[in-house]
This record gives structure tokens, C-alpha cells and sequence, in this order.
């Protein structure tokens, strides 16, 4: 083994749900360093998801993110001259922060007035299993399925 495991960083539970995945999700939201308008951003999205379901905005935000984690994930390798996409399992923190960064991302992306409202829309939608999040989940395990025939190459 060439490199040596990162050390965990512990991350603090955040103020409202005393959650360490919320905090790790707003770290992610967080753009050179301004975790307090992250975790406003994040607080007003959940208020906006309140209002529009009403519903536990944290158990619809945790089944959002559990809609939009995959499972598995396909990595290039080159074997004899050909490069093959090649189906892996992703450990369990990765595929957490994988998840987070595609909600996020997708929430940037979406169309609408401010991250907030942004970000509550594609929480609602990854709770309901449809969104941008889900759709590239399902893409990336329809990938590794037609990928199974070189599952044998695994590392």
C-alpha cells in the first residue's frame, strides 16, 4: 500500500438537529469559508421544505439523501491496450459525500430564485425519487450494470 489513510476529522453535530451528517452536508455548501451563510442557507431550505410539504423536513432531507447515494460506481482500467469501465462498491463514507455534492450540485444548477429555494426544490424532488441527484444515481448504476461482464477485472 503506497499511500497512508487519511485521519477521520470529526465534525461537531449542528445546532438545530444535532446531526453530524447536516454538518457535513452544509461544509459541502460551504464556498471559501462562510459557514454561517451555509448553515442559513441550508436552515431557510428546510423551513421552505416545512412549509411545502408539511412533513419533518429533516426525515424528508435524510431520505432525499439516501435517494440520491449510489451504491455502486464504474472506474476506468486499462487492461492489454483497451481501457474497461469496470462496476466497483463504494465504501460507506463516500458514498455519503457522493450523494451530498450531487445534491448540491444539481441544486446550483437548478432554475429559481436563490440556493435556498433552490435547494429545498431538489430536496422535495430526491424525497420523491425523481430530481437531477436520483436521475444521475440511476445512471451511474444503470452504467455499472451493463458493465457487469468486467466485474471480474475488479482491483
Amino acid at each position: 500500500m503506497r499511500k497512508r489513510k487519511p485521519k477521520i476529522r470529526f465534525v461537531a453535530p449542528d445546532p438545530r438537529y444535532q446531526d453530524t451528517l447536516v454538518t457535513q452536508f452544509v461544509n459541502n455548501i460551504m464556498l471559501a469559508g462562510g459557514k454561517g451563510t451555509a448553515f442559513k442557507l441550508f436552515y431557510d431550505a428546510m423551513d421552505i421544505v416545512k412549509e411545502k410539504t408539511g412533513e419533518d423536513e429533516h426525515e424528508l432531507w435524510k431520505k432525499a439523501l439516501s435517494n440520491a447515494t449510489p451504491q455502486v460506481e464504474v472506474r476506468s482500467r486499462r487492461i492489454g491496450g483497451a481501457t474497461f469501465q469496470i462496476p466497483t462498491q463504494i465504501p460507506g463514507k463516500r458514498k455519503t459525500s457522493i450523494g451530498m455534492k450531487w445534491l448540491i450540485r444539481f441544486a446550483r444548477e437548478r432554475s429559481g430564485k436563490g440556493f435556498a429555494d433552490k435547494l429545498a426544490n431538489e430536496v422535495i424532488a430526491a424525497s420523491k425519487g425523481e430530481g437531477a441527484a436520483v436521475k444521475r444515481k440511476e445512471d451511474t448504476h444503470r452504467m455499472a450494470e451493463s458493465n457487469r461482464a468486467f466485474a471480474h477485472f475488479r482491483v
